[in-house]
């Protein structure tokens, strides 16, 4: 007969004693459960015990997290979390080093659970702490363990980073600007001040003004790449909760003492790989960076500033006026007024007065910004461009002005000038860490682009819009190859003519559409099941291979990671966090299982319980498109499984297998392109033999029948 369904047999330990076989009762209170164990060792104090998961990081049973108790569970019996927490507190008080030592070892261990946590905050543990780094006696594992410990504390969110004091803030301080300094230290010392920064505004003043930004191009020029990561976490967290004058007097700063070169030689074409933590500062400082020109971009062209009429007129002058010869002199003012309109219609603006096309914003004052240092940078191409075009019919002309103040805001829409940082993306651009001016500098690139496309599709004013649309897609997919230099990207975005982008978008056409004739379309749809059957199989066996996740909190990108696998038979989950840096667990020594009959649905994007928490500003619309949940059963109650997925390619991959796991189609995007891609493929396979044959949209007409059949072969004649 089989046990009740809140009955699960498990096995508990203890050292030095026999293991014992239980029916857990689910319905029973924790206490009994406890006492029965310990009866059945002859413990007495029952209340001095608690029961911990053997496996994983041992955290404690309490009757919230009870349900997760599966059958073959294997618990240990072990001190109370408030004992445990009192004794390894008093640890702390002893005179011997070793003996503190030792403590701090096993409160790293267990400050992770959030029960033990809570006993140990309860106990002023939080503020012993505090005391040892701020005695700093211990320079090295201690004080490490120290600040570990600390900082696990601290990310249950139970105490707010506010309460903080400015005195143990700069002891922190201290251990990082010290020079010699023990070398786990200085990262975790980064790690707290980052976390400071980006919790406490008033706090992160303090840090500010405490830690040269000197100090921190030391770290980040040291061989270690762990203290490199936590140096520029910590520099992009002071850059984001700066204003943006202090912004920018930083970043000139750190650009003057060579930052920008040392990123582009010593971290992104250094011989370590690139960690996904690092790649997302960088393109954190790269968003910060472009968005220094977020003012201007939203400031439109004041018509009575006298250095704004001067710069325009510097504009005209640098191609109409060469070599500082003036074709107005001796003229009146009326016919120099007269020459000026029509010069500054020859170079594109729509207006008599330019002014007044610089009044749209964005781009607004941007725009100007582009175009003088078109003109002072590259005299000879800005002169070429607009000369050229000027000898050109009306009609085929291409307007330099109008083409640059539309060429900016495209610009500034690929780059997401002016849009808040993501918490998760890592897309950075290297090419602008190799560039001074790189904003400026890929204009000069793409105005002489959009000059040479005009040419290759033989434009007219007309066709404006056509061919911003095409250099548009010109500039994405070159940017997409993140090309590592400017030079590699002017190479790669000219060799992308208006020809090839016709045929890339043509190949692409057919790759998505193939061909429309019925006996393919009827071809295709007979060989879909057997496909579609070949990806329900790789989802599923890249759900047993298996993946990282990061643990993200509502405020910052979390350093924990944790695996999730699907075993081999198809019918449990395993899954259990991991250590950074460490490879793969096998499944065997991941902790948790879900087996895959307790789970009802899968939930994606702003449906995920964990998305819903976060709220509906624009910075988590990352979240949304990497969220999906499995909602299982947990006993009695509807339980979650939470999933960030480290890509949008990893989010397709999960959501199909899981789909596929309970019997749902797979209905995404990376399942629609991979079966047009197996059947096109299968398609011309198929098809080999009838290469260069039409196939006729209906099958040919069949012959009426003979009026009679008086009609034979004699076998038994001979041929001639």
């Amino acid at each position: 007969m089989a046990p009740p369904r809140n009955v699960v047999k498990i096995a508990v330990q203890m050292r030095d004693a026999i293991p014992q076989l239980i029916q857990l009762d689910q319905a029973k209170p924790l206490a009994a459960v406890l006492k029965e164990v310990c009866d059945a060792w002859s413990l007495t104090h029952s209340e001095h015990y608690a029961l911990q998961f053997a496996d994983g990081h041992r955290r404690y049973i309490t009757e919230n997290n009870r349900v997760e108790i599966k059958n073959g569970s294997i618990l240990c019996l072990s001190t109370a979390p408030d004992l445990e927490a009192e004794q390894l507190l008093g640890g702390l008080q002893s005179s011997s080093r070793e003996g503190r030592r030792e403590a701090l070892r096993h409160l790293v261990l267990l400050a992770s659970d959030m029960t033990f946590a809570q006993e140990v905050i309860r106990r002023d543990g939080l503020q012993r702490l505090g005391m040892i780094i701020e005695d700093g006696e211990d320079l090295g594992e201690v004080l490490a363990l120290g600040l570990r410990t600390f900082l696990e504390l601290m990310e249950h969110g139970v105490v707010s980073w506010e309460t903080l004091t400015i005195t143990f803030i700069r002891k922190v301080v201290c251990y990082v600007n010290m020079n010699l300094m023990d070398a786990s230290v200085q990262p975790l010392a980064l790690r707290l001040l980052e976390s400071v920064t980006l919790s406490s505004p008033a706090l992160g003043q303090v840090v500010k003004s405490e830690v040269p930004l000197d100090r921190l191009l030391v770290h980040l020029q040291v061989m270690n790449q762990q203290l490199q990561t936590k140096a520029m976490a910590l520099l992009t967290a002071l850059l984001q909760g700066a204003s943006h004058a202090e912004r920018k007097h930083m970043l000139d700063y750190l650009w003057q003492r060579n930052l920008r070169q040392f990123i582009y030689k010593g971290i992104i074409h250094s011989a370590m790989p690139l960690g996904d933590e690092m790649a997302h500062h960088l393109y954190v400082l790269q968003a910060l960076t472009l968005g220094l020109l977020e003012p201007r971009m939203r400031t439109p062209v004041d018509p009575y500033s006298q250095e704004q009429r001067d710069q325009l007129q510097a504009l005209r002058q640098a191609a109409f006026e060469p070599e500082g010869e003036s074709l107005g002199t001796g003229l009146s003012a009326d016919r120099h007024r007269s020459l000026c309109a029509r010069e500054f219609r020859k170079l594109g603006f729509s207006n008599s007065n330019p002014a007044q096309d610089l009044e749209r914003v964005p781009p607004g004052l941007l725009a100007l910004d582009n175009m003088l240092y078109f003109s002072r940078q590259a005299p000879s191409a800005y002169s070429r461009f607009v000369l050229e075009n000027s000898s050109r019919e009306d009609k085929h002309e291409c307007p330099f002005a109008r083409s640059s103040i539309q060429l900016t805001l495209l610009l500034c829409e690929l780059l997401h000038i002016g849009e808040p940082c993501s918490e998760t993306a890592q897309d950075f651009s290297p090419m602008f860490f190799g560039q001074d001016q790189s904003f400026h500098e890929l204009f000069c690139v793409a105005i002489q682009l959009l000059n040479k496309t005009w040419k290759e599709m033989r434009a007219t004013q007309e066709d404006f819009d056509k061919v911003m649309q095409v250099v548009r897609e010109q500039l994405a997919r070159t940017l997409a190859l993140k090309p590592t230099s400017l030079e590699l990207f002017r190479t790669k975005v000219n060799a992308l003519t208006y020809g090839e982008v016709l045929r890339l978008r043509q190949t692409e056409r057919l790759h998505l559409e193939g061909t429309l004739a019925p006996p393919i379309l009827e071809l295709r749809e007979k060989l879909k099941p057997e496909l579609l059957s070949l990806i329900r199989q790789q989802r599923l066996l890249r759900l047993c291979e298996g993946a990282l996740f990061h643990k993200i909190s509502s405020r910052r990108r979390q350093d924990k990671l944790w695996f999730c696998c699907l075993s081999p038979n198809h019918k449990v989950l395993q899954y259990g966090d991991v250590e950074e840096g460490t490879g793969p667990p096998t499944p065997e020594s991941l902790p948790e299982q879900l087996p895959v009959a307790d789970i009802r649905v899968l939930l994606m994007g702003k449906d995920c319980p964990h998305v819903r928490e976060k709220g509906s500003g624009k910075q988590n619309k990352d979240l949304y498109e990497l969220a999906f949940s499995i909602s299982y059963d947990r006993g009695e109650e509807e339980a979650y499984l939470n999933f960030i997925a480290p890509s949008k390619r990893d989010f397709y991959l999960w959501t199909d297998g899981l789909s596929a796991l309970l019997g749902s189609p797979m209905g995404s995007e990376q399942t629609r392109l991979d079966l047009e891609q197996l059947l096109t493929m299968e398609t011309k396979l198929r098809l080999l033999e009838l290469e260069n044959v039409p196939i006729p949209d209906q099958p040919p007409p069949v012959p009426p029948t003979p009026t009679n059949f008086n009609f034979c072969y004699d076998c038994t004649i001979a041929e001639p």
